[in-house]
């Protein structure tokens, strides 16, 4: 256990702590540094804070501020994806060195760029999360995309079932009782939660990331 985590755990709230454990921890994408995952729904809004109904069944408080980065998902589908499009796939590796796609989400052009690379993701055990440049789309045996980054590539299956989702720019107007979102947080000493990033469904969407 390395002196981050260490520190994590003595600055949580009893109640805190079993939130973020059980939601895992991930990288932001936007940022460097060690980043907690939080998935689940809005239940309260102020002017600078969140109440998430976390979908490990705890209730947390995430504070916002002036530099917090909100996006909306929208719904997608493989017809979007295109040599160039820029996107992000959480994915699980398969026997023969490739990955299956456990979710996609699509950047617009201005977003293009974030969270470059492939790196360990807290999704389901064994996850990882790539972003990078689509090199092509092959459909005629299965549908497998080929994902560039800076240092590296990576081929991965998209299954028939697998959510694809637009990750958009948005704003706190997104930020509404009832709607799913993703955000990654940190905790300071005193267990207070800030999200750095949030992902908040459009229309009934749940970000499947």
């Amino acid at each position: 256990m390395n002196a981050m985590i260490r520190h994590l755990i003595r600055g949580a709230s009893a109640l805190t702590l079993m939130t973020l454990l059980t939601t895992g921890l991930a990288a932001a994408a936007d940022a460097p540094g060690l980043r907690i995952g939080v998935r689940g729904e809005i239940t309260g809004v102020s002017s600078d804070a969140l109440n998430v109904h976390a979908n490990s069944g705890e209730n947390v408080v995430i504070h916002l501020t002036n530099d917090t980065k909100i996006r909306a998902v929208t719904l997608a589908n493989i017809e979007d994806i295109k040599p160039g499009s820029y996107i992000g796939s959480a994915a699980i590796p398969q026997e023969d060195g490739t990955l299956k796609a456990l979710e996609v989400h699509v950047f617009p052009p201005e977003l293009a760029g974030s969270g470059d690379g492939h790196r360990p993701f807290d999704l389901v055990k064994g996850s990882s999360m790539t972003n990078g440049s689509v090199g092509d789309l092959v459909v005629s045996n299965g549908r497998v995309l080929t994902v560039n980054y800076k240092g590296g590539q990576q081929k991965i299956l998209v299954p028939m079932d697998v959510p694809i989702v637009n990750l958009v720019p948005g704003d706190r107007s997104l930020l509404k009782v009832g709607v799913k979102i993703v955000t990654f947080v940190t905790q300071s000493a005193d267990g207070t939660l800030t999200a750095q990033s949030i992902s908040a469904g459009k229309d009934g969407v749940t970000p499947p990331m």
